[in-house]
């Protein structure tokens, strides 16, 4: 039995198109790619949530999510806790900068779409470079659980 665990990512996009991600490590997932965002705090929105958290992962505080642009479910242990986690991935767009975080040894990087592409290594949200190209005027995609994350 897993616990629900709920949260919130959001998509940065420069005018040149590059998305900013952060690439994490863990024994269970292994290396992956992620925009910032976290776990949502009882009370918080998910939006609330996104600007909660790009502020902490990166010290921005003049950027706020335009769209919702899909839903998604996977299981993983958090922290020594089976869940099953629904994030709500957002998207916003801002300059192409460096980001003071809060914890200084994360490592990031602002991909273009053709690396992002050909990144060889796990998405989350999957299928992150099609959504983007998919482009603004789309619904919010909604992707289910999906068991396995692949790059």
């Amino acid at each position: 039995m897993r616990t629900p665990r709920q949260a919130a990512r959001i998509v940065v996009l420069s005018p040149s198109g590059s998305v900013f991600l952060f690439r994490e490590n863990n024994v269970e997932v292994g290396i992956h790619w992620l925009p910032p965002g976290g776990g949502i705090d009882p009370g918080e929105s998910p939006e609330e949530c996104v600007r909660r958290e790009l502020r902490e992962e990166t010290g921005w505080t003049d950027l706020a999510p335009q769209r919702l642009l899909c839903t998604w479910e996977h299981d993983f242990t958090h922290q020594g806790i089976p869940v099953r986690q629904h994030e709500h991935i957002y998207v916003t767009t801002g300059p192409q900068r460096d980001p003071v975080p809060e914890y200084p040894e994360a490592h990031w990087q602002w991909l273009s779409p053709e690396a992002l592409g050909a990144l060889g290594e796990p998405l989350w949200p999957p299928l992150l470079p099609g959504l983007l190209a998919a482009g603004s005027a789309t619904e919010p995609v909604h992707l289910g659980l999906v068991d396995r994350v692949i790059g």
